[in-house]
């Protein structure tokens, strides 16, 4: 490779991450259906024909920045996962890591979960880093359920819910009972929730802060999914 079409490269690299900041800074000051090239550009001193060849539209920088979000929220979660031996602690790691990522970075949190943009429809490349983050979550329960550290739900699931359940299953936890399963998505469905609840002031003059009610979820999630340490 050329010594010029290295540094072609890498300035467009640079240009590349100029404008994904500019697109953060926008989120944060009025939200993702707000989000405009034109804008951006004038932000930059760029003429608005010259962000076009680095993103062709809007819905391709909000791609990028949903793929950057669902990537570091999602190394965030294996890292806390990483940091603990048993399941029961890997799961704790893992809930902490979600919530510190989104307390540090709420608009791209919101951006992930809030509420949909208006005329946005999320390509499949964003399928991979959504997942990194369930596939850590499943792979643990996946090792309890292989190390004899997970106690089984006993109850029967409707034959709907658990062709759900299987199929879920299979992505990272094969082997691991369908009531289980969908015990852990609920456990991950609360936990999403007691973020979202904290990040939008729902505890406001009840359970604030929030922290110590949070780890009770956790833990009680925990004793639902049948995670022991």
């Amino acid at each position: 490779m050329s010594v010029a079409k290295n540094a072609r490269e890498r300035a467009r690299a640079e240009i590349t991450r100029e404008i994904t900041d500019a697109a953060r800074r926008r989120l944060a000051e009025s939200g993702a259906a707000a989000l405009s090239l034109r804008a951006i550009a004038r932000e930059m001193g760029m003429v608005s024909s010259a962000i076009y060849r680095y993103f062709p539209s809007r819905d391709d920088l909000l791609t990028a920045l949903i793929i950057e979000a669902y990537d570091a929220l999602g190394a965030a979660v294996e890292n806390g996962v990483a940091q603990s031996d048993t399941p029961r602690a890997q799961w704790q790691g893992a809930a902490a890591a979600v919530r510190a990522w989104a307390i540090a970075h709420p608009h791209e949190y919101a951006l992930l979960y809030g509420s949909p943009v208006p005329g946005y429809q999320a390509p499949e490349a964003t399928i991979g880093p959504a997942s990194r983050t369930p596939v850590a979550v499943l792979g643990l329960v996946h090792r309890a359920w292989e190390s004899g550290t997970l106690t089984p739900a006993s109850e029967t699931l409707a034959s709907d819910l658990a062709a759900q359940a299987a199929a879920v299953a299979a992505l990272a936890a094969p082997g691991v009972p369908e009531a289980v399963v969908a015990r852990l998505i609920v456990a991950w469905t609360q936990v999403f929730g007691a973020v979202s609840f904290e990040l939008t002031g729902q505890y406001a003059n009840t359970m604030d802060p929030a922290g110590p009610f949070f780890d009770y979820t956790v833990a009680t999630m925990a004793d639902l999914i049948g995670l022991r340490d």
